[in-house]
């Protein structure tokens, strides 16, 4: 059995871009690779990212939110970076890793009344959604046929 892909999904507080990015990955990815997210700072979960997840039908409630720093040990093939502030202070990795940047807005700052808020969580969800596709189909690490 070929070992799995071991990635990891970088952002500045682990709290909604990167959470809703793992999830994906690792749901068009299935057993084909580990996925991890993490920032540069722990903010805690964002109830509004495990709901508009939830709603495209997947489960991210389990997650936790965790610091960079509790995978020094780990050996990752690809580290991504979904904001500017993650990828300017991203910890150093090994040469092999290889490192891909994405820039999301930062859905926990939209502002307005609440349904304007959801909203701005949904379109960076399908944002993610559509990177993450591309990423697996692209490394070889697709398990659906169809989106």
């Amino acid at each position: 059995m070929t070992e799995k892909i071991k990635i990891l999904v970088l952002c500045t507080g682990n709290s909604c871009r990167s959470q809703m990015a793992e999830g994906y990955l690792q749901h068009f990815a299935g057993d084909r690779a580990e996925v991890y997210s993490a920032g540069i700072e722990v903010h805690g979960l964002n109830p509004l990212a495990v709901k508009v997840m939830q709603e495209d039908g997947i489960d991210i409630s389990h997650h936790t939110s965790n610091h960079v720093d509790e995978y020094r040990d780990v050996v990752f093939d690809y580290v991504i970076t979904v904001c500017d502030h993650a990828r300017e202070h991203c910890p150093y990795f090994p040469a092999r890793v290889k490192i891909l940047h994405h820039s999301f807005s930062d859905p926990a700052r939209a502002q307005g009344d609440e349904q304007a808020v959801i909203q701005q969580f949904r379109h960076v969800r399908d944002q993610i959604k559509s990177f993450c596709l591309a990423f697996v189909k692209q490394y070889g690490l697709s398990s659906v046929e169809k989106s």
